[in-house]
């Protein structure tokens, strides 16, 4: 079945999307992007991705308007025009065609682009065996809070990561722990939760915001730091949040078991109060 996608106001057949060569987010990696969860046809925290993706654009002097009802409704679209049930949309805002040029153009005319993927996140094998991972020097651009779509370095690692027998990466810079490939990362020691505070240093993840919220309300201590590897290789717990993934536990890094080698209780329990609140809130 061919999908129906998104490209600057029209939905056409995959096979039929064309942008421009020139259009910069090709040329330069001058674009964002968001990817919004959909589960049970539903988008999960679609306000929050929204937010999200004005404030990178400001960041990056894009003059794009952000209409979170016209790109609501956008997205509504794509999933009935796909029966989607579960999976993700990615959508794209580059700042558009021009001739190739280092100075981005006064006026430019963003290209806008959407399309659904089909992914079973509630029944993911990750889900009860939990991820290794293997850290990674971070060799990323230092504005890793903007949503751009420069992520070379994080395909190569994790690339790198899966021939090492693991399924994520996690960043080390200065000797600490930045974040996964795609995803925040915690750790847990006995009633605390600690993961990196926010900085130009990570994403500003909506999971992670919201995981951090249902943490404060089951009455767990939240401490805002960097960690080591070893320090997390000895943690009770550790996990990584994202859009598809909820929390998800972490069970082995560099090759050493965190707890008992299985996703902890805590973890598997902020998950399940996210998504159940998530499939309350859904739009």
């Amino acid at each position: 079945m061919t999908r129906t996608v998104f490209v600057n106001g029209s939905y056409v057949p995959e096979d039929q999307a064309t942008v421009s060569i020139f259009d910069r987010g090709f040329l330069m990696g001058d674009a964002i992007y968001e990817v919004t969860t959909v589960i049970d046809g539903k988008l999960i925290e679609f306000p929050a991705h929204m937010a999200r993706l004005a404030r990178s654009l400001a960041e990056i002097e894009m003059p794009f308007q952000v209409d979170e009802d016209a790109l609501l409704a956008m997205h509504r679209e794509l999933i009935a025009r796909n029966d989607l049930d579960q999976g993700m949309i990615y959508m794209q805002v580059s700042r558009g065609p021009a001739d190739r040029d280092f100075v981005y153009p006064a006026d430019p005319k963003p290209t806008l682009i959407a399309f659904t993927q089909s992914i079973p996140w509630l029944s993911m094998p990750f889900i009860e065996t939990g991820f290794k991972v293997v850290s990674c020097p971070d060799k990323r651009w230092g504005r890793r809070d903007i949503k751009t779509v420069q992520i070379l370095w994080t395909c190569m690692s994790k690339v790198d990561a899966q021939r090492k027998g693991a399924d994520d990466v996690w960043f080390v810079e200065d000797g600490l722990v930045t974040e996964g490939s795609s995803c925040n990362a915690f750790i847990i020691k006995g009633n605390r939760i600690i993961t990196r505070a926010l900085s130009h240093d990570i994403l500003h993840g909506v999971t992670r915001a919201v995981i951090l919220e249902f943490a404060k309300e089951q009455g767990l201590e939240i401490e805002e730091r960097g960690f080591s590897v070893a320090e997390a290789q000895q943690a009770d717990e550790a996990f990584v949040t994202a859009s598809p993934l909820f929390a998800t536990g972490v069970v082995e890094l560099d090759g050493v078991t965190i707890g008992n080698g299985k996703p902890g209780p805590l973890t598997m329990q902020l998950r399940e109060a996210h998504i159940r609140e998530s499939l309350k809130q859904g739009m």
